[in-house]
């Protein structure tokens, strides 16, 4: 077992966790309680447990928690608790989520193409999340103005 200190969201939180390479989705989950973050496929694939690691997006999924230590991790909780981020609000006034389990994961991943510097159809190319509730037409219309 190892204590590692990560920063979630700006705050720091001490995890015990064994040596073997756990993925941060399930500290994220199980040892810090942030409960946002999703497990879908665990191959990197459907994008619902997208997170923000020094502003890029990670499948924590497969992340390391280990190469999370000395960086800034941000989950949906943490983007903006307000939901002030352009991207959560482009997400309520285009209605974008059905059942909203993989929304968090869209989300995130928008964000970070944001922070690349990425805009509108940009964006909207580089969203490979799944989505079983098939909302593409309303995530396209969502970041078309980002």
């Amino acid at each position: 077992m190892s204590t590692l200190n990560l920063n979630v969201n700006g705050q720091i939180h001490s995890v015990n966790v064994s040596d073997n390479g756990m993925p941060l989705l399930w500290v994220l989950r199980d040892l810090i309680g942030l409960t946002g973050t999703k497990y879908g496929c665990g191959i990197e694939v459907c994008g619902a447990c997208t997170v923000l690691v020094d502003g890029q997006r990670e499948h924590s999924c497969v992340f390391d928690v280990g190469s999370a230590v000395g960086k800034k991790v941000v989950t949906i909780e943490g983007l903006s608790p307000d939901c002030s981020h352009p991207a959560q609000k482009a997400w309520i006034a285009n209605q974008v989520p059905q059942c909203g389990y993989c929304q968090p994961g869209m989300v995130m991943t928008v964000a970070g193409a944001m922070n690349a510097g990425h805009h509108g159809s940009e964006i909207a190319s580089e969203v490979k999340n799944l989505c079983v509730c098939g909302t593409y037409q309303r995530i396209k219309q969502a970041v078309a103005g980002l």
